[in-house]
């Protein structure tokens, strides 16, 4: 049995604030039988005139609908950095405590980590399958571990960690175990959403920017226990999403069932190109990709990179990344932008 302990972890000064109250905390509907002369807005009617529902009352419930999932345990961030900002603010001590991620991996943990005065603990995946090296890992938990960070499907290398490796690191680890899942939509394998309940120390982040195609409103998801959930409200600005965020995620998730389709046809094409890159002289090696996108070994990436941007493609050049030398890393386009490349591709000289 873990012995996670939720209260141990919370950082004291968030224990002791007291969180903001706004005036749409007490009036969430803006009821048209009521005068509203409490929050100083602008009394013109302009269909934004008025502060946005703090809480994102309505988005949560279709959120709740689609994932199975309580409202009251689901957070809204501006973009999937916010959500995971707001995890470092209430939990980790900065100059004190540390956080582990495996490597290679999202770039902004590190940042996040660095932005808050975190000690930032990477653990390099097996260069074999890209998977946890759970021994490695756990070498690095001390006293002061308050989190770990894993990726799943995995950016860049677009492999989905197996579930027995999360779970021995869940069920040993008493800090949190936070789980991202911003491209979980592509996956064949359930999301860790439906283990929350489960387990108190899991935390699922997602987003709207991958399969639902809303990178441009900024939503970013967090799933977590109803605790954890109230700690990061107490401290989340008071109206991080704004009315036309709302808006849109309301208007494409309601429809829900174009995302899906969507999806699928960006999986199918995803097949298309694999099955071309295999043609692709230069290309070594094709990752298993459980993503929107597919990584790829070359023979030169730094080369390669560089004749696509000549040819109006713009790819990413991941040869720098922890085991990923000569790297590229492509996302599933259209059907005709992927023609594009399949064809450039195949007349790119030596």
């Amino acid at each position: 049995m873990n012995k996670f302990n939720l209260d141990s972890i919370i950082r004291r000064n968030v224990k002791a604030m007291k969180a903001y109250s706004s005036a749409r905390d007490e009036y969430q509907e803006i009821n048209a039988d009521y005068i509203f002369l409490d929050a100083n807005e602008n009394p013109f009617n302009n269909g934004l005139n008025r502060y946005p529902d703090p809480l994102q009352h309505n988005v949560k419930s279709i959120l709740s609908e689609i994932k199975n999932f309580s409202a009251i345990q689901i957070l809204l961030g501006n973009g999937s950095d916010e959500v995971l900002d707001l995890i470092f603010r209430a939990f980790c001590e900065p100059n004190l405590d540390n956080v582990i991620a495996i490597s290679p991996s999202y770039g902004m943990y590190e940042v996040l980590a660095n932005l808050n005065a975190i000690e930032y603990r990477k653990s390099l995946l097996n260069q074999t399958d890209f998977q946890p090296n759970l021994e490695d890992v756990f070498s690095k938990i001390d006293e002061k571990t308050k989190m770990i960070f894993l990726c799943s499907p995995n950016n860049p290398t677009g492999q989905i960690i197996k579930k027995d490796a999360i779970l021995k690191i869940v069920n040993r680890f008493t800090g949190l175990v936070i789980i991202d899942e911003a491209y979980i939509d592509f996956a064949t394998e359930s999301s860790w959403i439906e283990e929350i309940n489960n387990y108190p120390n899991v935390i699922v982040t997602q987003t709207l920017s991958k399969a639902v195609g809303l990178a441009g409103i900024r939503l970013g998801i967090l799933y977590a226990s109803q605790n954890i959930v109230a700690v990061l409200n107490k401290i989340k600005p008071p109206y991080n999403i704004n009315q036309l965020t709302q808006l849109k995620a309301i208007e494409v998730l309601s429809d829900y069932d174009n995302v899906v389709a969507a999806t699928n046809r960006i999986i199918q094409q995803k097949e298309v190109l694999e099955q071309a890159l295999t043609e692709i002289y230069f290309v070594k090696k094709i990752y298993p990709s459980d993503a929107n996108f597919i990584l790829i070994k070359v023979d030169d990436a730094n080369k390669r990179y560089k004749q696509l941007v000549e040819k109006g493609i713009v790819i990413r050049n991941r040869n720098n990344d922890d085991l990923c030398e000569n790297c590229l890393r492509i996302t599933v386009g259209t059907e005709q932008e992927n023609q594009k490349l399949i064809q450039t591709l195949k007349t790119l000289q030596f």
